[in-house]
């Protein structure tokens, strides 16, 4: 800062001087002394200069003045080598005045403003006189284009000295404070230089009507006050608006954050902090500086003495909600500022909107706590404290997907024999602690790693996954898995039939037991329930306590197989198995971002299949394999054949959880890509959540090697699975999609439109490619727009259309777009 201010003095210095030195003709018959005439010019130049007005412009203090009207008129008045030196003289007079009377600044601010002035004038006056020359002579038309050009030159030389010197001083970007103070200035700078020619038309023609000159000043300093307060207000509403928008989030943390860099851009403060209660009179701190990071810390008990001091430039408001008090906000305004009345009620407007966004806050963090304190209800039984059906069939899964293929795992299903005689002759307390003693036996009799649940009514169900495997057989005597599985049901029974008490009456418990073994990929957890329900129908019919599931015996099991062995034809065809295409475009400007491919089966005999009637079958059978290269051929040679026509577009495959854990697949995809000469970023393979709950090193082996290759890998139904940021921390993504779920219900549920921006901001800070599935309205699409989201699919756009016609889509909507295609991931891969 010292560096610029020497600068502008040794210039404004050098061109008085010079100026000062170059010989000047005045009128023979002159009435006036050439010191004279100076002092009328530095005398018009100091009233120029007090007759300010000032305008905040960001944390800084602009000041406007009649400057260009001084230039035109002292330009009238002396040569034009003074005139420099009459704006440095008149420039010091009226700003050391100021400092003295009105506004007290350092001397060197002084030294520096009127140095600006003077080196302002000095390059104005050098282009005005190439347009001739003004001293003493009624200004032509050429002359007055001079005088407006010099003009200009003088309002961007002080305007930009004045906004680096705002940057220097208090680190602000330099060149919004140049386009504000000319936005300010501007009106200003067309009445000063028609006031300047003006008033030197009058001194040419006739003096007298100089006596109304203060009356048009008067009125046109009015004019441009108003101008600048109603500027001002309008910027102070939209940072209001902008500020208290920013409030609107669900934790506290980014309210306060928030909360107080609005409050430095709303009140163009040095220094904002906002203190927030805590419990035992501790407190957070919250500070915002001007151009650096909000920072917060912890405070053992908050200074009274501090809280309340303030000096004239600061200003404090408690933030209170009803009779509870919230926190304290202090606003820090630069030394140039002092704060008046208005800024006194934005504060208070202002702060009645961050205690109520703050209070809204803490209430949702609490209540988020009583979610999450409840969540062990959520997926437990609240009557034995087992895990209810919903957390069987979710964990059962889970501890499913993390086993081989055909690993063997039983699942007992069991009901309580004479159960309702219980309740009717006893009461349903009697009922409840039956259950309960029931439970808390068969949670002595699980072993670790099994799975125990209450299904329902009087229904349990234990799944078994440490059955023994066939390499295991010899070791263990020869025991087969379900041999082994009928075994420990029958186990269960005896230790269950032991005599008990309840209610006062000793009674045997009685139990029928549905027992299902099964490969751990060949059915889930719904299929094994559907199965062991069947068995334990079969042993309550068949007067046993133990039956086995009969797949015989079983309708839906039969048609499974057929189901199958369809399947394996249509691969050997070409006609059965064909992909709908529905594009993803981009919200902001229509243009395509990418293509799912979904698999459809036109059978001969059942119609048109989607995959909800066929895929599951699939990832239970040897057949996934063979099926997942059909579909990465057939969405290849469809991005092919896009290749051909010009259109550079991923495009993307749904990928089963169980296909990960073939090490095969990589190659298989290579060889795929190399065959159609499809570049690996144009193939997007979507993945489920489910895949994290594998620990198998494998899965992570073929992530690994698919990423290598630069094939790109988007999450599936983002934000449903058991845990969603677990699983960005285990798998490297490039695309997160939201589940329709979520879109079809975040118009009216704020959870919904929390978990919605939640993920668009997290993709964001990530530098991932957020789409959002399943819009189907104006409505959910215009929401998404206000959340954030750029991209988004679902029959509001398109239906899954055939090949043939998604190439006629494509160009269109890149026709009557940007043509611009979002990259997946922030290093730029399409």
């Amino acid at each position: 800062m010292l560096v610029l201010t020497a600068s502008v003095l040794i210039a404004a210095l050098a061109a008085a001087a010079v100026g000062l030195a170059v010989p000047a003709t005045l009128p023979a018959d002159d009435w006036l002394a050439p010191l004279a005439r100076f002092g009328l010019a530095t005398g018009v130049v100091a009233l120029a200069q007090l007759a300010r007005l000032r305008f905040r412009v960001s944390s800084g203090v602009v000041s406007v003045s009649w400057g260009e009207a001084a230039l035109i008129v002292g330009l009238f008045l002396v040569p034009p080598g003074w005139m420099p030196a009459a704006a440095l003289a008149g420039g010091l007079l009226a700003w050391a005045t100021i400092s003295i009377f009105f506004d007290p600044r350092p001397p060197l601010n002084v030294l520096h403003t009127a140095g600006t002035i003077a080196v302002a004038a000095a390059l104005a006056t050098s282009v005005i006189t190439l347009f001739g020359a003004p001293f003493d002579t009624a200004p032509s038309p050429f002359l007055a284009a001079g005088l407006v050009a010099g003009s200009l030159v003088y309002l961007l030389t002080t305007v930009w000295l004045a906004g680096l010197t705002a940057a220097l001083r208090r680190g602000l970007p330099m060149w919004s404070l140049v386009l504000r103070a000319l936005h300010g200035k501007l009106l200003m700078f067309v009445g000063n230089v028609l006031v300047g020619l003006g008033v030197v038309m009058l001194l040419v023609h006739d003096a007298r009507w100089l006596v109304l000159l203060p009356l048009v000043l008067w009125l046109l300093q009015q004019t441009y006050s108003h101008r600048l307060r109603a500027d001002d207000e309008r910027r102070t509403w939209r940072a209001f608006a902008e500020a208290t928008g920013a409030l609107n989030q669900l934790d506290e943390h980014s309210v306060a954050t928030n909360g107080t860099r609005g409050a430095l851009r709303l009140f163009g403060a040095e220094q904002v902090e906002l203190d927030l209660a805590r419990p035992e009179g501790r407190l957070r701190r919250y500070v915002g500086r001007v151009d650096a990071p909000v920072i917060d810390c912890e405070l053992a008990a908050p200074p009274a003495a501090e809280a309340l001091a303030v000096d004239e430039h600061e200003l404090a408001r408690t933030l209170e909600v009803g009779a509870a008090t919230v926190g304290m906000l202090r606003v820090r305004f630069p030394r140039s500022i002092v704060p008046g009345p208005r800024d006194h009620d934005a504060l208070s407007a202002y702060g009645d909107a961050l205690a109520a966004a703050l209070h809204d806050a803490a209430t949702h963090q609490e209540l988020r706590a009583v979610t999450e304190r409840s969540s062990f209800d959520a997926v437990h039984d609240p009557l034995t404290r087992l895990a209810n059906r919903a957390a069987m069939l979710a964990k059962g899964d889970a501890a499913l997907h993390q086993l081989p293929h055909d690993h063997p795992v039983a699942l007992l299903l069991l009901d309580l024999n004479h159960f309702k005689e219980v309740n009717d002759t006893l009461g349903h307390a009697a009922g409840d602690q039956l259950l309960q003693v029931t439970a808390t036996r068969l949670g002595e009799l699980a072993r670790p790693g099994e799975l125990l649940g209450r299904l329902g009514g009087d229904e349990f169900a234990l799944l078994v996954t440490s059955l023994p495997t066939l390499a295991e057989s010899t070791s263990l005597g020869d025991r087969p898995a379900a041999p082994h599985a009928l075994r420990r049901a029958r186990e269960i029974v005896e230790q269950l039939a032991n005599p008990i008490e309840v209610a006062g009456v000793r009674m045997s418990v009685e139990v029928s037991v549905g027992v299902v073994v099964a490969g751990a990929g060949t059915a889930d957890m719904t299929e094994l329930l559907r199965r062991a329900d069947i068995a334990m129908y079969q042993a309550k019919s068949g007067g046993s306590s133990v039956a086995t599931y009969d797949s015989s015996r079983d309708a839906a099991s039969t048609d499974r197989l057929a189901l199958l062995a369809e399947l394996r034809e249509a691969l050997r065809t070409d006609d059965q198995l064909v992909l709908a295409l529905q594009p993803a475009v981009d919200l902001t400007t229509g243009a395509p971002t990418g293509v799912e491919a979904l698999i459809r089966w036109s059978h001969p005999r059942r119609g048109q299949l989607h995959p909800v009637d066929f895929v599951r079958a699939i990832e239970g059978s040897e057949l996934l394999g063979a099926f997942t290269r059909y579909v990465v051929d057939k969405a290849l040679q469809v991005a092919a054949e896009w290749a051909r026509h010009g259109l550079d577009i991923p495009i993307s495959i749904n990928l089963s959880a169980r296909s990960l854990l073939d090490p095969r697949l990589p190659g298989e995809v290579a060889e795929s890509l190399r065959t159609h000469q499809v570049p690996p970023h144009r193939l997007v393979l979507e993945i489920t959540e489910t895949v994290v709950m594998s620990e198998l090193e494998v899965i992570d082996e073929v992530l690994a090697a698919l990423r290598a290759m630069g094939v790109q890998i988007a999450v599936d139904d983002f934000g449903t699975g058991f845990s969603s940021l677990t699983f960005l921390t285990r798998i490297e993504v490039d695309e997160l999609k939201v589940d329709r779920s979520f879109v079809m219900r975040m118009a009216d549920s704020p959870e919904a439109a929390a978990i919605v921006r939640t993920t668009v901001d997290l993709g964001k800070e990530l530098g991932l490619r957020v789409v959002a599935e399943g819009v189907e309205t104006a409505q959910q699409r215009d929401v998404l727009a206000q959340l954030g989201c750029t991209a988004a699919q679902g029959y509001h756009f398109f239906k899954p259309m055939p090949s043939d016609k998604v190439i006629i889509v494509l160009r269109t909507l890149l026709g009557s777009s940007q043509a611009r295609v979002y990259p997946l991931r922030a290093d730029g891969a399409s």
